[in-house]
């Protein structure tokens, strides 16, 4: 298929891809290189148009519209059925082609790739654009590696004051061995979140947006929107965290040299508003400057770790020695190898909650995921090797300090004794001091229990520890400030909540949030005038801990879906470690500070709720939608393996719509009774050619689906292509549904114009009727004083079968498919208004149960009454009785009913039901009835059979008289709801069946029109399918 001979080609014109232009483009008369020689074994082939505009030449003997793989034929996709680039549709290869001059054209991709290689890129676009004339070259954005962009990002915002003043404290109350075990137990954590980042962010091509667009991407924007906004806020307040430490530093140096500027608080605010004017300077300078600046404090911390190692080889100076510090001995590490807990803070997991918050940090790469060559490759490799040094050092200080220090110490040179001295108590007796004394009485000033400051005073040079603390929290503000705008503006160009999308915009090469890093400078500097960050601390690392839970319970749940789009290159994840580290991530929540977790938990069940409400219009194929998917499946499967039962029932609907915008009355009378409880399907039977008919369907099937969306109707769109009408709706019938949800009632409306119709349409109407029976269905029809159909005033096609008179100038109505619009304006269109919409008051919804069909006459308005716009009717029930029984009739029936657990307590008998009509209602159906008799004068069963050859709707006059009762029982019928249900807001009645082979069609249309013509309200012609919808028993 879609193949052309290939004969002998020049050898200047055999390579690569060839296009439509390179055939036609030719000498009228000439014989180019595509033109079919004598005896080829394709016949009459002309030049082709394809949607790619390309042929792709192979080395298989024949030349073929197929083309070769190619990476643009990939990027940019979005959802199933998309367009792709360069690669031809399925219609050209399938279906015979037709030459289009006007869409000729030279792809610069078909000349530059032949080889179906992935583009160059950006770089290859500045390339071509630096050679051309006239066009000025784009500067290249700054994309960074997983060195510098990644791994000591997140090194630096790993590391943090916690490093130089807390962890030799730590080690002094939990021993080395549980603090390597705390240490152990936080990159536990840490690690488990590294390998679900590197899973998520090796699953596809990553943008910018850092944790939200991984969050958002993989769990959808529900639970993605709600952690990128608070996890962007937690950025910014973090920005004045660290800048409020950095400045307290300050402020105890200058305390030391009596040098303050005002007084302690105030100079804190000063420091700190200067400290991150400058910082917003360096970012707003650039990323490159940004990531200049990270090196510089990079290197200052290292200079640092390496001065704190060189000073424990060095031998201690009595002064040193006075405040604890003896260099490496074995009697010391074996001391501080054990635990020795002080104070209110002195238990296992009170330090496990002061340290945790040092081992975090580690999304500070991810969080510049637009900045970065490749996120697929330096995410991972770069977050997980910052995890591993960053724990080393950890290690490395617990241990080399808790061998070099004791734990109490006075800093007092007079505390020198000999060696062996009696009345000496303690460790540091065997090296000459005696700190018995403030140890008994707990206060020594120096050692790992009590000084803060043991690094500095272990190092060789004390004053570049200093510098490192400066690195550490600088650093670390640096990376919160650059983190937050950027996540921000990708939840702000994703418009999930309103009034932030002027936060959006980028400005430059790379994009550069500037507008929210002013946002981010405001929020880090007012959290830092208010000088009281200890209350909001806790807040913020919950609000971290939050996104880990997230990115496990993320990278678990993509997994347990099983859904072919999540094939991570990344493998080295387990889906139940990833549950593991989210579940240890809440819990950890709650050691921390178990109000702080139940604020953040309240935060994001708010944001959450405000997107499901909503329902933002974004498809990012997120695994809730494979989840869903899968929910779906098993259910239907496991549905299926159970038996049905009469408790159990439910009216699943298969309504013959047309197009669902037709007819909105029927859709939103079933939508009213089937939503949230059973199935409802709009079908539509698209009569023509299937050749002509399957592009309209394909266009219009999604476009009618939002449209019930926008309508809040839940309910199933789907549509046949069939000759006629009948045909389709026996498709329908047999294919809809899916196991156990398959439809059971089908559900139209009521057509009006049968007397003018053509006599075939006439028939199959009926015909359709009683397809509904043959196939076990129950079947309802819906009649309105003003019909059903709006497509008048949509000026769209109509089906003809329904309402063709009512459209002549459509003629075979969908065959021209005049009305024929795109999804997006259909959707669009402005609903019209119906009456099921509106609250019905007061009134009465009458039931006209006549006949027993299962019960199934008094569900429908049962269900209906349960809404709330139809809660206040009062259901009547109406039953046909003999006069001299009427008690023992209702008493009856009111039994029955309350066996049925309906509700229904007015009941009604007619005893004049069976009462000879009024002449002229006689005489108004005998002239209904008469353009379609046979006047036949009684002749015999095979005459009246030749006569009738061709016209199976006329009625003989022998039919007539057999049926005279029955048709005097419509007529009587609607004298009875003239009188009783001329104000109910809706009848429903149990019609009359018509014996198939036996009633033609005309007498059945004229018994249902006698029934119910001239009637104000909504009237439901319901009929089941003789099996019980209702039962009284309980099991």
């Amino acid at each position: 298929m879609a193949e052309l001979p290939i004969p002998d080609l020049p050898p200047a014109r055999c390579s690569g891809r060839f296009t439509i232009s390179t055939l036609l483009g030719m000498e009228e008369g000439g014989r180019g290189p595509y033109t079919p020689t004598e005896g080829s074994s394709c016949d009459s082939v002309q030049p082709t148009h394809l949607s790619s505009s390309t042929l792709c030449t192979r080395t298989f003997g024949y030349n073929t519209v197929d083309v070769v793989p190619a990476y643009e034929h990939y990027a940019d996709s979005k959802g199933v059925g998309d367009p792709r680039k360069g690669r031809p549709s399925l219609a050209d290869l399938h279906s015979i082609l037709k030459p289009d001059p006007g869409r000729l054209r030279t792809p610069v991709s078909d000349l530059q790739q032949s080889n179906g290689l992935p583009e160059a890129g950006p770089e290859a676009g500045l390339e071509e654009a630096e050679g051309e004339p006239g066009r000025d070259s784009v500067p290249e954005p700054v994309r960074f590696g997983w060195v510098k962009g990644v791994m000591i990002r997140c090194m630096l915002n790993i590391w943090g004051v916690i490093l130089y003043l807390r962890l030799p404290w730590i080690t002094a109350q939990a021993g080395i061995a549980l603090t390597w075990l705390i240490i152990l137990m936080s990159v536990t954590v840490t690690t488990i979140t590294g390998l679900s980042i590197s899973a998520i962010s090796t699953n596809g091509k990553v943008k910018s947006g850092g944790t939200y667009f991984l969050i958002s991407r993989s769990l959808g924007p529900e639970l993605g929107g709600s952690i990128g906004l608070i996890f962007a806020f937690a950025n910014a307040v973090a920005v004045a965290m660290h800048t409020v430490g950095f400045a307290e530093t300050v402020r105890d140096l200058l305390q030391e040299h009596n040098s303050l500027i005002v007084d302690p608080t105030n100079d804190i605010r000063i420091i700190g508003v200067i400290t991150v004017t400058v910082l917003l300077g360096i970012s707003l300078a650039g990323m490159e400057w940004e990531a200049k600046a990270q090196i510089l404090f990079f290197l200052v911390i290292l200079v640092s770790f390496i001065n704190y190692l060189v000073g424990t080889v060095i031998p201690a100076t009595a002064e040193k020695q006075a405040k604890g510090f003896f260099s490496y001995r074995a009697d010391i590490f074996a001391q501080n190898f054990v635990p020795n807990w002080r104070g209110p803070e002195g238990s296992f997991f009170g330090l496990f909650s002061i340290f945790f918050p040092s081992a975090t940090g580690i999304l500070a790469g991810a969080n510049i995921s637009g900045d970065l060559k490749d996120p697929a490759v330096a995410i991972p490799k770069g977050t997980l090797m910052a995890i591993f040094w960053t724990t080393m050092s950890y290690l490395v200080l617990s241990a080399t300090i808790g061998a070099c220090v004791v734990r109490d110490a006075s800093g007092s040179l007079n505390d020198s004794v000999a060696v062996g001295s009696l009345g000496c108590e303690g460790l540091a007796c065997s090296f000459g001091w005696n700190f018995t004394a403030c140890t008994q009485q707990q206060s020594c000033r120096y050692g790992l229990s009590n000084y803060y400051q043991s690094m500095s005073m272990v190092s060789g040079f004390g004053p570049l520890i200093t510098a490192g603390i400066f690195g550490a929290t600088l650093s670390s503000a640096l990376a919160c400030l650059v983190s937050a705008p950027k996540v921000f503006q990708c939840l702000c160009k994703d418009q999930l909540y309103p009034l932030i999308g002027f936060f959006g915009k980028g400005y430059g090469r790379n994009s550069e949030p500037i507008r929210g890093y002013m946002l981010t400078y405001v929020i880090a500097v007012g959290f830092i005038l208010i000088a009281e960050l200890n209350a909001i601390a806790p807040i913020i690392s919950n609000f971290f801990l939050c996104s880990y839970a997230l990115i496990n319970f993320s990278c678990f749940h993509a997994s347990i879906t099983n859904s072919p789009g999540w094939r991570p290159s990344f493998r080295y994840y387990s889906k139940w470690a990833a549950l593991f580290g989210a579940a240890v991530s809440v819990v950890i929540m709650f050691l921390l500070t178990w109000w702080a977790a139940l604020i953040a938990f309240g935060i994001v069940i708010f944001l959450l709720g405000y997107v499901l409400y909503k329902k933002p219009d974004v498809n990012w194929g997120s695994s809730m939608q494979a989840s869903s998917y899968n929910m779906a499946l098993n259910y239907s499967v496991g549905l299926s393996e159970v038996d049905e039962h009469i408790k159990n029932y439910r009216p699943q609907c298969l309504v013959l719509t047309g197009p669902p915008n037709f007819r909105p009355a029927l859709v939103d009378f079933v939508g009213t009774f089937t939503k949230n409880l059973s199935l409802m399907l709009c079908g539509n039977v698209l009569i023509g050619p299937q050749k002509q008919k399957m592009p309209e369907s394909r266009l219009m099937a999604d476009g009618h689906t939002k449209w019930l969306m926008k309508r809040k109707i839940k309910a199933f769109y789907t549509d046949v292509v069939a000759e006629d009408l009948r045909s389709g709706v026996q498709m329908l019938i047999q294919a809809a549904g899916l196991g156990k949800m398959r439809p059971n009632i089908l559900v139209l409306g009521y057509k009006r114009n049968w007397r003018t119709a053509s006599p075939q349409s006439l028939e199959d109407y009926v015909g359709i009727l009683h397809d509904a029976f043959d196939f076990k269905y129950g079947v309802c029809l819906m009649r309105m004083k003003e019909g059903l159909n709006v497509s008048r005033v949509l000026q769209a096609h109509v089906n003809p079968t329904f309402e063709a008179a009512e459209h002549p100038e459509n003629g075979t109505g969908s065959r021209a498919a005049p009305g024929t619009v795109d999804p997006t304006t259909l959707a669009s269109e402005q609903q019209a208004s119906t009456i099921f919409q509106n609250k019905q008051g007061k009134k009465t919804i009458d039931i006209y149960w006549l006949f027993d069909d299962g019960g199934l006459t008094l569900l429908i308005p049962y269900l209906l009454g349960r809404k709330k716009r139809w809660g206040k009717c009062k259901i009547r029930v109406f039953v046909g009785g003999q006069i001299n029984r009427m008690d023992e009739e209702r008493k009856a029936i009111v039994s029955l009913l309350s066996k049925f657990r309906l509700g229904f307590h007015e009941v009604h008998i007619l005893p004049d039901i069976n009462q000879k009509p009024r002449p002229e209602h006689i005489k108004r159906f005998d002239d209904l009835i008469a353009p379609f008799r046979l006047n036949d004068g009684f002749k015999d069963e095979a005459t009246v059979n030749e006569m009738r050859q061709g016209c199976p709707w006329k009625i003989s006059d022998e039919e007539v008289d057999k049926n005279r009762a029955k048709s005097l029982r419509q007529v009587r019928l609607n004298e009875i709801l003239l009188d009783y249900s001329r104000d109910a807001a809706l009848i429903a009645i149990t019609p009359p069946i018509g014996r198939k082979g036996r009633c033609p069609s005309s007498l059945y249309m004229a018994w249902l029109e006698t029934l119910s013509q001239d009637l104000r309200p909504p009237i439901i012609l319901t009929r089941g399918n003789q099996e019980n919808v209702l039962t009284f028993y309980c099991q």
